[in-house]
């Protein structure tokens, strides 16, 4: 049975989509939740790109062990060294260099000839080789690359010492047919092709991500590029999850496996989407609410007889229990912190008192604590940015079809400890919170998304906000948690000030966007 190897692209391809950017302490959170689910490769971001994404590969780099920790560069000379300089901590190192290779990139962006790009695919390997043994090289666009051309660019790279090479379906063109005859293709006419790794890396354009990677693998590829929940440049990219369980659960018919840890997949999953401040929709495949629910009576007269008759994988090797534990507010630390272990959570020294903290408040404003409950505290605790400002008062005060507007009254403490209450109006509660901040921190804010969701049941469940709002000029995320809803919104706020506040201090400029892979 062949291994194949599970390349993560989170961080880079997933991060720079927008709507999904993150800090570099949520960046650390995701890289973490992929060394627990034993990915092969970690692709940190774009070095060249700015100097946020540079520090970003050097931290994943310095402080995350057991995966090889890639870098993406141009085959540009300085984007390569940057690429190996933010590498340097790694224990274990990967340069990935790429340029386009399809007529329409050729012309339109590179302006450059066949013999050009051929030429600058081997010096980029060869340069990258010079600082690192692990390079991969990409032919972006390749599906829409002539054959014998894509063919001689491959052969080149490898010949200079790249072993991998990827041909990635850059703008989710293809269909699972055409991937499998283009890398049966490519295995019979690239000479020395069967001496390194072949890497398939597919966007979601036509929905055909994951299928198209199959396929690939399927023909020979032997690595798999991919992204938590399927998160990437439009689309999205080929989602991790479902292309892992696929492997597993129809293992006997693509006689391969990998090693990653599955039973981690619905943690790392919903910890992606706190952090990033978008939910798993319910509907998703492996990891989504609905994945193991079942509401239709014939399907649950076959659940009741026999599991196997309307499920195809148990719930447990996803990391989904099957019965909901209720915790109270009687529940210590070691029960607490048994379920969250049980649920695929490891909390770091000193996570675990603040956990305890904000599940002995639920506890007393509810009835009953699901595991559903408790996943939503850590995830928010896990994706949470540490700033200046803290919430300590709020009262709103909402008015349907009255003269006066919703007013919001809202204390905030800063961290150097002076304390500042601000009263705004709006033509509802959550823009009356808005006004408020504004007041207090001199900020700008434009609300441009906001998202809801009843964590568990009942009528005292917890809400879940996550908004996306425009800060001085700039897009941010935030997560707010509380059975309140109109208090969440404002967490949610909160968060995406004390980001700003942070990025703003540290100068820090926004991710560049690339047109990699």
């Amino acid at each position: 049975m062949r291994d194949i190897k599970i390349f993560d692209t989170t961080l880079r391809d997933g991060e720079q989509s927008p709507g999904f950017s993150m800090s570099l302490g949520q960046k650390l959170r995701v890289a973490r939740a992929l060394a627990e689910l034993q990915v092969d490769i970690i692709e940190a971001g774009f070095p060249a790109a700015s100097p946020g994404d540079f520090e970003s590969v050097a931290e994943v780099a310095r402080q995350i062990e057991g995966p090889t920790i890639a870098a993406l560069c141009r085959t540009v000379p300085k984007d390569i060294e940057r690429a190996a300089a933010a590498l340097e901590p790694a224990g274990k190192a990967r340069i990935h260099t790429f340029i386009a290779t399809s007529p329409i990139h050729r012309k339109e962006k590179l302006a450059m000839s066949r013999a050009e790009v051929l030429k600058n695919a081997v010096d980029g390997v060869t340069l990258a080789r010079s600082f690192c043994e692990d390079v991969e090289f990409s032919a972006e666009d390749a599906i829409r690359t002539e054959r014998q051309f894509l063919a001689e660019v491959l052969q080149a790279a490898i010949e200079a010492g790249a072993g991998t090479v990827n041909i990635p379906d850059t703008v989710g063109y293809s269909t699972p047919r055409e991937m499998f005859d283009l890398f049966g293709w490519l295995k019979q006419n690239v000479p020395g092709i069967d001496d390194v790794v072949i890497s398939t890396h597919c966007h979601n354009d036509l929905g055909l991500a994951v299928a198209n990677s199959l396929a690939a693998v399927e023909a020979g590829a032997g690595q798999i590029e991919c992204a938590l929940n399927g998160i990437g440049e439009r689309a999205g990219n080929c989602a991790l999850e479902e292309v892992v369980m696929a492997l597993r659960t129809r293992s006997g018919h693509f006689d391969c496996k990998t090693d990653v840890d599955s039973r981690k997949l619905h943690m790392a999953s919903h910890l992606l989407a706190a952090v990033t401040g978008n939910f798993v929709p319910r509907n998703k495949a492996i990891v989504g609410e609905n994945a193991f629910a079942h509401e239709a009576g014939i399907h649950q007269h076959g659940m009741l007889a026999s599991p196997e008759t309307y499920e195809i994988m148990k719930p447990e090797d996803v990391g989904v229990r099957d019965s909901q534990l209720v915790l109270g507010k009687h529940s210590g630390k070691h029960a607490v912190s048994d379920r969250a272990r049980e649920m695929g959570f490891t909390l770091e020294p000193g996570e675990l008192d603040e956990v305890m903290r904000r599940f002995k408040e639920l506890a007393d404003r509810k009835k009953r604590v699901f595991d559903s409950d408790l996943e939503a505290i850590i995830t928010g605790n896990q994706a949470g940015t540490i700033g200046p400002w803290s919430l300590q008062w709020l009262s709103v005060v909402s008015r349907v079809n009255g003269e006066e507007d919703p007013t919001a009254s809202v204390t905030l403490a800063n961290e150097d400890g002076t304390t500042a209450t601000e009263t705004g109006e709006g033509d509802g509660p959550v823009d009356a919170i808005v006004h408020a901040l504004e007041g207090i921190t001199g900020m700008e804010i434009e609300v441009l998304n906001l998202a809801m969701r009843s964590i568990s049941l009942g009528e005292d469940a917890q809400g879940e906000s996550n908004m996306r709002a425009r800060v001085n000029g700039k897009e941010y995320s935030g997560h707010g948690l509380s059975t309140d809803i109109v208090a969440a919104c404002a967490e949610a706020l909160l968060e995406i000030i004390n980001r700003a506040s942070r990025q703003a201090d540290r100068g820090d400029a926004e991710p560049a966007q690339s047109n990699a892979a």
